[in-house]
């Protein structure tokens, strides 16, 4: 299939851009040891994710660690097939549908934004419109449609958007500045008023966060400075993954819960934030003065 410069160029950016908000890109170096990976009592970790999801069909989040690791490990057809059932289960998450649209990319053999993909994408942004992983995508889809001008405006509103900082977001700008110059289109003044238009979590947030668990030791920060952006992103979404599940079983947990909606909220996942939060309150209304005035701390609405 013979694509011009400025659709690579987006293509390509999949493989940027789109590692740091949560796929990798087939080939990449280091996936095929995902494979690999084995249970302390030496069962492969596919095998062990798979057998407990079939174990409890009705868990979402038993679903999405499995989708997740076989995403991770380049087995985009069973990803996709695993997000597929967690949306059945779980058909209120923004970020299933956003990571079940990711995983029918990459499944794709011929094209590079097949409609059910987009169909997944359009249902991320109508349960949460600032769903990061669904906006980029759909812009992904105006660049490859020719309409260029309309892929940077929106790439440059979820740099608005982006939380200062955030894994993806290096990797954003670069794609709007390859696509812009591809295309001449300006865009380096734009990119300085998108970015000059975020402000930081107020310190009343990060306060509530920090209160609510105890953080990472000094060894697992300096661990976390010496990966990639896209590296960082996966170890990110993998604790939350496994935050969310330990929640599940262990409802009572308000500081968990806490720790949770700021973790989904410096992702960028604003509607799971809020889900968190509801989910919270549905499980600990003894707690909801606390659990709201934590949420209000992290402006979540």
């Amino acid at each position: 299939m013979q694509v011009n410069k400025s659709l690579a160029v987006a293509l390509g950016s999949l493989a940027v851009l789109g590692a740091a908000i949560g796929w990798r890109v087939m080939g990449q170096s280091g996936d095929a040891s995902d494979t690999e990976l084995v249970t302390e009592d030496g069962v492969p970790l596919l095998d062990r994710l798979e057998a407990d999801a079939r174990a409890n069909p009705d868990d979402a989040v038993k679903w999405q660690e499995l989708a997740f690791a076989l995403f991770s490990a380049g087995e985009f057809d069973r990803a996709a097939q695993a997000y597929e059932t967690a949306t059945q289960i779980d058909a209120g998450s923004p970020t299933l549908w956003a990571a079940l649209g990711e995983a029918r990319v990459m499944a794709s053999q011929t094209d590079p934004m097949p409609a059910a993909a987009v169909t997944a994408f359009e249902k991320a942004l109508a349960l949460d419109a600032g769903e990061p992983r669904a906006r980029y995508f759909l812009a992904v889809r105006k660049d490859l449609s020719k309409d260029h001008a309309g892929a940077i405006s929106d790439w440059l509103a979820l740099l608005a958007d982006t939380p200062p900082g955030a894994p993806w977001e290096t990797n954003l700008v670069r794609t709007i500045q390859q696509v812009g110059a591809i295309n001449q289109i300006e865009v380096e003044s734009r990119i300085a008023e998108a970015a000059g238009t975020r402000d930081l979590l107020p310190a009343e947030a990060m306060a509530a966060g920090a209160q609510a668990q105890r953080g990472p030791s000094q060894q697992q920060m300096a661990a976390a400075a010496a990966l990639s952006p896209s590296q960082q992103q996966e170890m990110a979404e993998g604790m939350v993954a496994r935050l969310a599940a330990r929640l599940e079983n262990e409802p009572d947990d308000v500081n968990g819960w806490i720790m949770l909606m700021r973790s989904y909220q410096q992702l960028g996942q604003t509607g799971e934030a809020r889900r968190s939060r509801d989910r919270a309150i549905s499980a600990n209304p003894q707690a909801k003065q606390q659990i709201s005035e934590a949420a209000k701390a992290l402006e979540i609405r």
